[in-house]
């Protein structure tokens, strides 16, 4: 027979803020909050509320939450997780959706339905060229048009033209950090895009068997290249372009240890890879082009998904240590990629993660 779960504290609920006013009846109602993010951008939101609640004098019970007075579309909302000595606000957006869902034997519910400020970028499609530009200045430029500050920590060759072709600046964005190998995120009222080795995110342990309740590891060679090269052609130059990436552009990031190039020509030998749908102008794009993609194959040698405790330390762009997991999988340099911080009555606050390494054996 299953232990039963403890009773949920107020002091661990989830907390509201709506129109900058805190709104604790809110906490009261809560029956599920999902919190998602990845390396992609665009945080989202879903919280679930029990709709019946206690009515003015006079009337019968009715249904909360419908009423625009608190929860209403573009509404600012934010999500505090964590014990209330130390909560942390996980959620900064705007109401997109509202929902009732209403069965027989249960009580209604009432959905709220969130995203961070990327929403806007999200639902802004253009047409437009941009001339002499690096990608560092798309962000720039884009996020001046969001009423955004921008902040962008990305090498790249600066480009004579590049084209927006009836795509939302959101998707833009995203294709330009893979064009790199880099995240996009918005914190705070500024717009970010970072390779992985300058976000900076902070560093976390997670030991199974303690604050790791649930763990699958995975080492696979079935997407892994050996190298990638890129062609193009100069036409300032009037001659050909042929970049590769190769190794070498993962053994600094390997700390020294088997990574998923060394692995893949043990096992099966040299894999290599052309790309043809991109036509770089420039020897510099080519490089950069080629670079990103061995690395991005790479990266996803070993991955991790898993359940914590709920941590709000545990984001996109935290590096973690996992440890008794064996010797394979054992150590530092898991980049978190994807996250989702929830809450519910039957196991109160979990973080649900990937995360993804290029090399097996212990990092340090």
């Amino acid at each position: 027979m299953p232990a039963a779960q403890p009773p949920l504290q107020s002091a661990t609920l989830p907390a509201f803020t709506v129109g900058g006013q805190l709104q604790s009846a809110m906490s009261r109602d809560i029956t599920l909050v999902r919190i998602e993010e990845d390396i992609d951008g665009l945080s989202r939101l879903e919280a679930r509320f029990i709709a019946v609640g206690p009515a003015d004098a006079g009337e019968s019970e009715r249904i909360n939450w419908l009423d625009g007075r608190v929860l209403d579309f573009g509404k600012a909302l934010r999500v505090g997780m964590g014990p209330s000595t130390a909560r942390v606000d996980l959620f900064d957006g705007k109401v997109s959706a509202l929902e009732l869902s209403m069965q027989a034997g249960r009580a209604p519910e009432v959905s709220c339905l969130a995203e961070d400020s990327l929403m806007d970028l999200r639902m802004t499609r253009r047409f437009k060229t941009y001339e002499q530009v690096s990608d560092a200045d798309l962000v720039q430029q884009i996020a001046a048009q969001h009423g955004l500050s921008a902040q962008a920590d990305v090498d790249g060759p600066t480009y004579a033209m590049v084209q927006q072709w009836n795509q939302s600046d959101l998707a833009f964005l995203r294709e330009r950090a893979r064009r790199l190998g880099a995240d996009v995120w918005v914190t705070q009222g500024t717009l970010y895009m970072a390779s992985r080795d300058r976000r900076q995110g902070p560093r976390l342990t997670l030991i199974q068997g303690n604050t790791l309740v649930q763990v699958t590891l995975s080492a696979d060679l079935a997407h892994q290249r050996s190298e990638v090269k890129v062609g193009g052609y100069d036409d300032d130059n009037a001659d050909k372009i042929d970049e590769e990436a190769t190794d070498s552009v993962v053994t600094a990031e390997a700390q020294g240890h088997a990574h998923a190039i060394d692995v893949l020509q043990r096992a099966f030998g040299a894999r290599p890879s052309h790309r043809v749908r991109d036509v770089p102008l420039k020897g510099e794009e080519a490089r950069a082009l080629a670079k990103a993609a061995l690395l991005t194959r790479a990266r996803r040698f070993v991955r991790a998904v898993g359940i914590a405790d709920g941590n709000t330390a545990l984001r996109v762009g935290t590096v973690l240590r996992l440890e008794r997991v064996t010797p394979l999988f054992e150590g530092d340099g898991y980049y978190v990629t994807r996250v989702r911080h929830q809450f519910d009555l039957s196991n109160g606050y979990r973080t649900h993660f990937e995360a993804e390494r290029a090399w097996i054996g212990q990092g340090g």
